[in-house]
């Protein structure tokens, strides 16, 4: 399993400090991480910023560094538009030219979304047109050696049985999954079960760490709360959350995976945005994979 930092663990993106990509490829290489995933946007790997002679500068780095780019993360919502912007299709060219970058910096996978409902059609209909559109999105980055992950995040595809249903439907040798814990842990799926079910067809992992907390309103008129529908979740350390992350990985490895195993911080974080926190929540990570056994 080769351990991957998220350069939008560093993108400011939720108030924490901001590191261009060259410091997020030696801030991996010091915490000792095995390489990295690159945000597929700004301020990172951005298809407008990098021409191919600033790719080769961004390889040439990661080698000096002695890391690996393991993924790009490409941020896709297929929902139905209804519009005159050909949004789909722009979607489609986006991440074929986040593959040709890939290739350019040897690495193998592309991360994707499915779509959100946003109520504009059916989510039959949803499932059947994105079924298309990845099939061409696949075969578009096949052409780059390129393979797409699905990550389990958006609202499409959710549950392991359905997201893999709709792998199946696809029907690409190159379309793997992006399958992490939060999303069933959240939902309440058994976390041991599902990971093994994802594993064989599981490319990367993308890890991270929450505690929750039970919303309430007041009423007055009853001189009491009524519990809000969703909780409130926030991002901690690795390990210091409810997510049984040793059952996890113990599935996803009992089921066959040994691919990339990756740490974000994508949303406001305890401990704050500093840099400081930054760099030992990264830490943390690493230090817990390497006492856990999977």
């Amino acid at each position: 399993m080769k351990l991957c930092l998220f350069s939008i663990s560093y993108a400011g993106l939720w108030g924490q400090d901001v590191l261009p990509l060259p410091g997020v490829i030696a801030k991996a290489a010091e915490l000792g991480y095995d390489g990295v995933m690159l945000a597929g946007k700004r301020p990172h790997l951005s298809v407008l910023d990098y021409s191919a002679d600033k790719t080769a500068e961004l390889r040439d780095l990661l080698q000096q560094h002695d890391l690996a780019c393991l993924v790009i993360g490409a941020y896709t919502d297929f929902s139905h538009y209804v519009s005159e912007l050909p949004s789909v299709e722009l979607q489609i060219g986006y991440v074929e030219q986040l593959a040709k970058l890939a290739q350019q910096l040897d690495c193998r996978i592309v991360r994707v979304f499915t779509a959100y409902d946003r109520g504009a059609e059916s989510p039959l209909a949803t499932w059947t047109r994105l079924v298309g559109v990845f099939q061409e999105m696949c075969d578009r980055c096949g052409e780059h050696g390129v393979s797409v992950a699905v990550q389990n995040h958006h609202d499409l595809c959710l549950e392991t049985p359905g997201l893999l249903e709709f792998l199946s439907d696809i029907n690409r040798e190159n379309c793997q999954l992006g399958f992490d814990a939060w999303s069933p842990a959240l939902r309440g799926e058994d976390l041991a079960v599902a990971a093994k079910m994802a594993a064989p067809h599981t490319a990367i992992t993308t890890n991270a760490d929450y505690v929750r907390f039970a919303r309430y309103r007041y009423q007055p008129d009853l001189v009491n709360y009524a519990r809000a529908e969703v909780d409130m979740v926030r991002a901690v350390p690795f390990g210091e959350g409810f997510i049984d992350y040793q059952a996890f990985f113990t599935g996803l490895t009992s089921g066959g995976f040994d691919g990339v195993a990756t740490y974000e911080m994508c949303s406001p974080l305890r401990g704050g945005g500093g840099l400081s926190n930054l760099d030992r929540c990264a830490k943390a990570y690493l230090n817990w994979m390497g006492r856990h056994d999977h």
